[in-house]
């Protein structure tokens, strides 16, 4: 199966192709006929499988060949997070350029003044969490009426969040006729009564297997003292490797990543309290290579999508089975293998044993003790050096405020290809085009 097959025009298979990107996901090569074709779309699909481009694609091609009125986009995704939104937007960016269209993000954390300026310009399609869009609509910058086509990029999350009450009043919002898609990875509950209200005889696939499922990912729970916990955790901290450390407090988050750094582990902190430049470059470093290790609360287990993951630790083991398997989603990404472990202390092993069990994830058990043997053989565990390393991700002017060119996730995967490494270096020799994005970064296709 090849993208032309599935009815995408010679200039952006061409731009996939430029991208190396050449063969469509399962997810995509179900789905892309079906949005095409003006159906309504109903995909239950975790991140990593290839989703962003089984939408994007298709909504930009309905999109093409007709400009955007000015604040009032023709085409709208809705996302839970802005870290989502703003890699939905980055993965997207390179074929609407390739298609003549605009694309761009509205979030919270990002001057309204800049998301209006570019909203006042034409977009055509719009990235957007709920809140920050119904600020905009509410202050008249935005207009849903020439909406054609939304997405609601994961719903389950949506609803975690408490989110759908917003997302129903967006809907609301947009012609009645449009086409609709909705993605989750469960379509139970809140998510089920969202479909049956807003999607019109929506044609369903699954394809992508839950995280459990993923035959590259191993999962181990590690039984720990209390008393050992710190040291273990800097020295799984200390391998060579990207690794995402799960917390579930803000404190802990803040305290941990401390901890690291004074002990010369390279570590950076997120979670929701952090100003939104603070999380750019903590998600910048992170992506990169500065900083190999991401402490994080659980909005890190959503939205953010970090090729090379090899590890996750949940420091703090999840009291929710879907909430460990969104964390450990952020490794065996694409078929590359992933280790998935958690520390456990004595009075937390019947929960953890009750919690996994649900998750339907099959666990190793070990009892590790500092400068295990074991623990080095399965982690890549190694004793810190001990210097203590500064923050690399504090604002140098002492302040946290937006700056011009900031994208809060760039270089976290290149190729938007939601799911495979590698990916396209922005082309040179394109005309100048119209000012940056809401994030900064430009789209340069003309109307």
């Amino acid at each position: 199966m090849t993208f032309a097959a599935l009815g995408l025009p010679p200039l952006l298979v061409q731009s996939l192709r430029n991208a190396g990107i050449d063969e469509p996901f399962p997810i995509q090569a179900a789905t892309i006929p079906d949005v095409l074709a003006g159906r309504d779309v109903l995909g239950r699909a975790p991140t990593g499988s290839g989703k962003t481009l089984a939408f994007g694609l298709p909504m930009l091609v309905r999109l093409a060949g007709a400009p955007s009125r000015p604040r009032s986009p023709r085409g709208l995704v809705l996302a839970p997070t802005r870290e989502l939104a703003a890699q939905i937007e980055r993965s997207l960016d390179d074929a609407a350029v390739a298609l003549g269209l605009r694309v761009a993000s509205v979030v919270g954390g990002i001057p309204m003044k800049r998301q209006v300026d570019a909203l006042g310009r034409g977009v055509d399609l719009l990235v957007a969490t709920p809140g920050r869009l119904a600020d905009h609509l509410a202050a008249g910058s935005a207009s849903l009426d020439d909406v054609a086509i939304t997405t609601i990029d994961e719903a389950d999350h949506m609803a975690d969040m408490g989110f759908l009450p917003q997302v129903t009043r967006l809907l609301d919002r947009t012609p009645a006729d449009g086409q609709r898609l909705l993605f989750s990875a469960t379509l139970d509950g809140e998510v089920d009564t969202l479909v049956r209200r807003y999607l019109r005889d929506p044609v369903t696939h699954a394809t992508a297997p839950a995280s459990a499922s993923i035959t590259t990912m191993t999962h181990h729970l590690l039984y720990v003292q209390k008393a050992d916990k710190r040291a273990i955790v800097a020295e799984i901290g200390s391998r060579t490797g990207r690794t995402i450390m799960f917390v579930r407090t803000k404190y802990g988050v803040d305290r941990i990543a401390k901890q690291l750094r004074s002990a010369g582990v390279s570590a950076g902190a997120l979670h929701g309290g952090k100003a939104q430049n603070n999380r750019t470059r903590t998600l910048a470093a992170f992506a990169d290579g500065t900083t190999p290790v991401l402490v994080a609360t659980d909005v890190a287990a959503r939205g953010i999508h970090v090729d090379g993951v090899s590890l996750v630790v949940h420091i703090d083991p999840p009291a929710d089975p879907k909430d460990y398997l969104h964390r450990a989603g952020r490794t065996a990404r694409a078929g590359e293998e992933g280790i998935v472990v958690t520390l456990v202390t004595e009075d937390e092993r019947d929960d953890v044993a009750k919690m996994t069990g649900k998750a339907g994830v099959r666990v190793d058990t070990m009892e590790v003790r500092p400068g295990d043997r074991r623990l080095a053989a399965l982690t890549g565990a190694r004793k810190p050096s001990g210097v203590a390393l500064p923050s690399v991700t504090e604002a140098p002017s002492g302040d946290d405020k937006p700056q011009r060119g900031d994208n809060p996730i760039r270089g976290t995967r290149s190729n938007g290809r939601d799911g495979r490494g590698g990916g396209p270096a922005r082309r040179r020799g394109r005309r100048p085009g119209p000012p940056a994005t809401p994030h900064g970064h430009r789209n340069r296709g003309a109307h």
